[in-house]
């Protein structure tokens, strides 16, 4: 029989807002979404100097798990290969590809070329964090909850995963969302058990 799972950690960042398990931790709205992005990098002392090279996709994924799992996530009880990432968005590497097509038109930039795949922005995760687990990235229409679920709960229960990062992380031009939890197999304090219901309470968070 699987084993309960639980969201023992959540975190949003949507229209100049950085919200942690329900809490606003920071606030600048009106900023375009570049500088927003260096600005929350900026307020949470994130010392990664590898973040200005990155793609805007990569930089709102990057930043939003970073504060997802400060002081939620004890890596010293996971081995590299146990953590996994599974995201999922609508618009892939769009606001990438789209700077890469206007580099094109004068000389096409090979720092630009390398983010022009959604799930770079994994990649830099995993390298800032030392995962080593099983990750995926898909694009879908919508958030679709119910896969997801799934799809987490699997990996958890049958691909040696003891925890999950997981979340949709979109962005194109000025709009974007990043809707991020933190699953694992052991409850603590103020834990939610992870099902579609309490996915989707935390997702309906950022549309409110």
């Amino acid at each position: 029989m699987p084993e309960e799972k639980y969201i023992t950690a959540s975190c949003i960042i949507h229209k100049g807002i950085v919200c942690k398990n329900g809490k606003v931790l920071f606030k600048e709205e009106g900023q375009p979404a570049t500088g927003f992005l260096l600005s929350v990098y900026k307020h949470f002392n994130t010392d990664y100097p590898k973040f200005y090279k990155m793609d805007n996709l990569s930089k709102l994924g990057f930043l939003a798990t970073d504060i997802l799992i400060k002081d939620s996530l004890d890596k010293s009880r996971y081995r590299a290969h146990e953590v996994g990432i599974v995201f999922a968005n609508a618009n892939a590497s769009l606001d990438a590809d789209l700077n890469y097509w206007e580099s094109v038109k004068n000389i096409p930039s090979p720092a630009l070329f390398v983010y022009t795949l959604p799930n770079i922005v994994i990649g830099e995760i995993c390298i800032r964090n030392n995962f080593k687990g099983e990750n995926a990235f898909f694009v879908q229409e919508k958030f679709d909850i119910p896969f997801t679920a799934f799809y987490v709960s699997d990996l958890l229960d049958k691909h040696n995963l003891n925890a999950c990062i997981c979340g949709w992380v979109d962005i194109v031009g000025e709009e974007y969302k990043a809707i991020v939890y933190l699953i694992e197999k052991e409850k603590k304090d103020k834990a939610e058990l992870f099902t579609t219901e309490n996915i989707h309470n935390i997702y309906e968070l950022a549309n409110g």
